[in-house]
């Protein structure tokens, strides 16, 4: 058949073609998709989540305190975070040239010229640095307090202050170091541990970082919130080992992690965690 006939061809078999349905206009279309995806958001309206968490519920760490609102690592910012819903406080730790346990991201309380917490003593450090001692004065004992423990240094004034609070049982003290993990388990069995780390730095798989934490008696893995999946997270709780997410800060994000049964959240905006998470309540 030439190219002539295969045209003449092609263009007998289009018009023979039926015409369009009415039912197949656009209007129609639109309508039938709308009653479709109304039916959808019932259907998920109603769903929990797919994979209940060890710890039930997740528990909803303010990442800085109410940092949106308020001035991040300070007591009004904790103070806001709880007062708003959130059932469980995150800062970081640092330990003072006199030795006193303060709150702060990076360590640099001064910045032209550059000032170092380790390097200042406490009555000398900017006002808005809090003490854990006054964190637990000021906002109490019954949230879960997530710290970060930038300087090693800072475990055991950490832990003792805990203990003076009666609140070592809900201090959860974070650190990508498995050996000084170990180490720390052994030192004070009465506080909570995680590991900090992500899934590149596991040269021998999820699995055998599972059995690792499980063996050395560490308690959770944290892992930024786009590494989990559901398959990742029953891995974990496979060894009793408990699956904590940060920088969770979009909608998506947190109900994702939620539904896929994480047993905590982190994320910087208290309010949306609060709603997205009270949607599986």
């Amino acid at each position: 058949m030439g190219r002539a006939e295969r045209v003449d061809a092609c263009t007998r078999t289009r018009s023979k073609r039926p015409p369009a349905s009415s039912s197949n206009s656009w209007g129609e279309r639109i309508a039938v998709a709308v009653v479709v995806l109304s039916g959808c958001a019932r259907i998920l309206a109603d769903v929990k989540t797919r994979y209940a968490p060890l710890g039930d519920p997740a528990i909803l760490f303010a990442h800085r305190g109410a940092k949106t609102m308020e001035r991040e690592n300070t007591l009004a910012a904790f103070s806001r975070a709880a007062q708003l819903g959130a059932t469980g406080l995150e800062s970081d730790a640092w330990l003072s040239r006199d030795g006193q346990v303060v709150l702060d991201h990076d360590g640099c309380h001064r910045r032209f010229p550059r000032k170092w917490i380790r390097d200042t003593a406490r009555a000398d450090l900017a006002a808005h640095i809090p003490t854990l001692g006054e964190f637990y004065d000021c906002v109490g004992t019954d949230l879960p307090l997530s710290l970060d423990l930038k300087d090693p240094a800072a475990f055991t004034p950490t832990v003792s202050t805990a203990r003076e609070f009666g609140a070592q049982q809900r201090l959860w003290i974070c650190h990508s170091d498995l050996e000084l993990l170990s180490q720390w388990r052994r030192a004070a069995p009465d506080v909570r541990l995680v590991n900090s780390t992500a899934t590149r730095r596991l040269p021998h798989g999820p699995e055998r970082r599972a059995a690792e934490l499980s063996s050395a008696g560490v308690d959770a893995v944290n892992l930024r919130q786009g590494e989990w999946t559901a398959g990742l997270v029953v891995l974990f709780h496979r060894f009793k080992v408990l699956a904590f997410a940060w920088d969770a800060q979009h909608e998506r994000q947190l109900a994702s992690l939620i539904d896929m049964g994480v047993d905590a959240v982190y994320s910087d905006d208290v309010e949306r965690m609060v709603a997205v998470a009270a949607t599986f309540a």
